[in-house]
């Protein structure tokens, strides 16, 4: 059974033991004749304050607390007040808080009473549990079952409420180390020993590691309960925790594959565990097959889930159609770029650049969108037949890779400047201009190779001239050239 399972009924139980305390407790004290001394010196009201109590205490009586407020704290101000007068009061105060459920008001009136000095031991521990019954009411488990443990450790007397109580609110806490001891006692005290008390158990050993005890109840409770699954579950999660997640894993698959597995929730929990053990595709044929069976509701979120285990396969194919129509039904920004992706990884850069687009639209990182349609656009170009030296400059301008190379930088530069890819886009930018630059400068210096040799043999033709008596290139390649080094080289010939 899961922790959320079992900490959902353990406060539905918590619930139903908190607070098991009158209001009216605490105003009994007050319904004296003020002439008369109460038990022991001083615990005795003043004319002046009795008559304003009375006078609050009939609004109690009446069930108007929030009006009776006004008249206590009139009598709180009064300067001559004694303890007395003044402790009972502030419970007075704490009670109508109580029954307005205003508890950190109330919390706060009860310490003011027992601050006051004028209750009697018993009173005041009386006042200390409900104290901290109070705080766990309120949501301060650890704060309220710290009171009650200082009180039983005082002195006080151990109840099995409490024993329930302290248990519940240091598991609600999630101190589970502090809330065992008194579980323990719990559990070993109950007779007969009900579900709720196995669950608490195997909960805790769980989280405490604690696999040995653990083992022992989850036996106990499938000799009790043969017939639930749900202790198998247990039985599978308490080897999994030990360590033995495969054979918790073939608990899981033996029981599916026998047929044994037919809830909603029991069918997820084998895609889970396929899913879990690295079995995407495997998990995707589960839920796939129990959709189309309709025993899994096909959803926007299970096609979502079955999108998702099909995409970390690598079964894009398949993962394509289930995102299109989840897409589709929902409109979720996130679905259209798992859809764009899904695409890109196919290599279907038009529908995925669609895809990337919707989801810029709904809202989604335009910034990772435009880095995923730049890239595909690029990607393109390893296709694509390469620039070579011998393509003019306009051939070279209209072929196919430079316009891909083109639209991927004009893609990378639609990353905004505060996206966090903003940096990467503008590496990639850098580095396709930087291949056709590479380009260029490859040419040139071919040409230049070329230019240089036929310089060479230029020079060497007219250096035989003298002894052939005419001027002779043997390449016609060679004479394209024979002007550019006559007016770098025979000018200055002449010249001197």
């Amino acid at each position: 059974m899961s922790k959320l399972a079992l900490t959902t009924k353990f406060t539905a139980l918590l619930g139903a033991s908190l607070l098991a305390f009158s209001a009216m407790s605490f105003v009994g004290t007050a319904t004296v004749d003020v002439a008369v001394a109460q038990d022991g010196e001083g615990r005795q009201f003043s004319a002046k304050a009795g008559e304003i109590v009375n006078e609050a205490l009939q609004l109690i009586n009446g069930n108007q607390h929030s009006a009776a407020l006004e008249p206590l704290n009139k009598a709180l101000a009064l300067p001559e007040l004694n303890a007395y007068e003044r402790s009972t009061i502030y419970q007075m105060q704490g009670a109508s808080y109580y029954e307005m459920n205003q508890y950190a008001q109330a919390i706060g009136a009860f310490e003011n009473a027992i601050n006051a000095g004028g209750l009697l031991p018993n009173e005041a521990d009386s006042l200390r549990v409900n104290i901290a019954q109070l705080l766990i009411a309120n949501g301060s488990y650890a704060e309220g079952a710290r009171r009650l443990e200082q009180y039983l450790a005082n002195g006080g007397q151990q109840k099995p409420q409490y024993v329930e109580m302290l248990t519940q609110a240091w598991v609600q806490s999630e101190n589970y180390s502090k809330a065992l001891p008194w579980a323990e006692r719990w559990f070993n005290a109950a007779s007969p020993k009900e579900r709720k008390h196995f669950d608490l158990m195997n909960f805790l050993y769980n989280n405490l590691g604690m696999q040995g005890r653990q083992a022992d109840i989850v036996k106990q409770m499938i000799n009790r309960w043969p017939e639930d699954k749900t202790l198998w579950d247990a039985w599978a999660s308490m080897l999994a925790n030990g360590g033995r997640e495969q054979e918790a894993f073939e608990v899981t698959k033996m029981l599916y594959l026998g047929g044994a597995l037919n809830s909603e929730a029991d069918l997820m929990k084998v895609v889970q565990y396929y899913s879990f053990y690295d079995m995407p595709f495997q998990a995707a044929q589960i839920l796939e097959r129990e959709m189309n069976a309709g025993r899994i509701a096909r959803n926007a979120d299970k096609m979502v889930q079955l999108s998702s285990l099909f995409r970390q396969a690598r079964e894009y194919k398949r993962a394509i159609p289930v995102l299109e129509q989840a897409a589709a039904s929902s409109g979720q920004a996130k679905l259209y770029a798992d859809l764009g992706e899904a695409l890109y990884n196919e290599g279907q850069c038009q529908k995925s650049e669609a895809a990337f687009k919707q989801a810029i639209s709904k809202g989604y990182d335009s910034g990772k969108s435009w880095m995923l349609i730049a890239t595909c656009r690029y990607e393109a170009t390893q296709q694509q037949d390469r620039l070579n030296c011998q393509m003019t400059e306009a051939e070279k301008a209209a072929a196919p890779i430079t316009k891909s190379r083109n639209a991927a930088i004009e893609a990378f530069s639609n990353v905004p400047r505060d996206s966090r890819e903003s940096r990467n886009a503008t590496k990639w930018v850098q580095f396709i201009k930087a291949e056709r630059e590479a380009v260029d400068r490859r040419c040139e210096f071919e040409e230049t190779i070329e230019q240089e040799l036929c310089y060479q043999k230029i020079k060497q033709a007219y250096d035989a001239e003298v002894f052939v008596g005419k001027f002779v290139l043997d390449d016609p390649k060679y004479t394209q050239y024979k002007a550019d080094y006559d007016a770098k080289f025979r000018v200055k010939i002449v010249e001197e």
